[in-house]
């Protein structure tokens, strides 16, 4: 089913874009609540007209884009979390996280804007914020153990591997045989 979005839609597509998705989630979802209208040839000369009368509109909206994502041009994170022993992450730092430490920061960003894999593990990683279907901004986030120094933070890791002691086989003693007393 092709569809024309009337707003962003998270994982599908930006407003004004043609998409093809599945019957039901068309006519079950997104046309009823208003997030889009099937792309008959008539919906589509229309939506040709309005792109061409809002182009200046749409060159706004994209050097606004560019403009927050040149505030964040700079940025770095690093995220305390606590750990286990073994360097993995008591829960996982998400998007809210990332959101969150930016509010710390002054940069009000929305979280549904910021795409990055669940991290589980202390290390470093790349968070993408989509400001606009052609503006994003990369920010790299370091994952560090909680109450850890920064120095110490890297050979903890390393030793970390090194304390786990090898599963080593004992001998099983065979038992002897007792006679059974009945």
């Amino acid at each position: 089913m092709e569809l024309i979005l009337k707003e962003d839609v998270i994982g599908l597509g930006f407003k004004n874009d043609i998409v093809n998705v599945k019957s039901g989630y068309g006519r079950n979802y997104l046309i009823p609540q208003g997030k889009a209208v099937i792309a008959s040839p008539s919906a589509k000369k229309i939506l040709a007209e309005n792109l061409k009368q809002q182009a200046h509109k749409l060159a706004a909206i994209k050097a606004a884009a560019e403009e927050k994502a040149a505030a964040l041009a700079g940025v770095a994170l690093t995220i305390a979390a606590k750990v286990s022993t073994t360097g993995q992450l008591y829960g996982s730092v998400t998007n809210m996280t990332i959101a969150d430490e930016l509010a710390k920061l002054g940069k009000e960003v929305d979280r549904k804007i910021i795409v990055l894999k669940d991290i589980k593990k202390v290390g470093d990683y790349v968070a993408v914020v989509r400001f606009h279907k052609e503006v994003s901004a990369e920010i790299p986030v370091k994952v560090v153990a909680e109450g850890v120094p920064a120095e110490e933070e890297v050979t903890a890791a390393a030793t970390v591997e090194a304390e786990v002691p090898a599963v080593e086989e004992a001998p099983v003693a065979e038992e002897a045989e007792a006679p059974v007393a009945e």
